[in-house]
């Protein structure tokens, strides 16, 4: 599976963005798919993960701005972000949750999201 985000900008202090990562390949849809994000000198981070039938999981710090969801169809997972805080600034990247080594799919080149007014 190889996988493509997009969707990252420049967006001020309280604004919102919509990620989109399509990934091409068998499996994609069936498997549980997460969103990370990595910050300039900081470990890659997850954020947020669905299940292929949906049920979510959040970190503290984003839970009740953002919201993940998927299109198993269109091989597609989404981040909405809203009321977005300057400390969300960092390169944000989707993958299998908690994978390490073989067992992520290709990183991709991530897309940036900047927040800052």
């Amino acid at each position: 599976v190889q996988l493509q985000a997009s969707g990252g900008g420049l967006v001020q202090p309280g604004g919102s963005l919509r990620l989109s990562c399509e990934g091409s390949g068998n499996g994609f849809s069936t498997n549980v798919m997460a969103w990370y994000r990595q910050a300039p000198g900081n470990l890659r981070k997850l954020v947020a993960s669905i299940a292929s039938g949906g049920s979510t999981v959040y970190i503290d710090s984003v839970r009740g701005r953002f919201t993940i969801s998927r299109d198993n169809a269109k091989n597609t997972v989404y981040l909405q972000m809203n009321n977005l805080k300057p400390e969300d600034t960092s390169v944000y990247y989707c993958n299998r949750p908690y994978c390490s080594g073989s067992g992520c799919y290709p990183w991709g080149q991530g897309t940036l999201v900047t927040v800052s007014s």
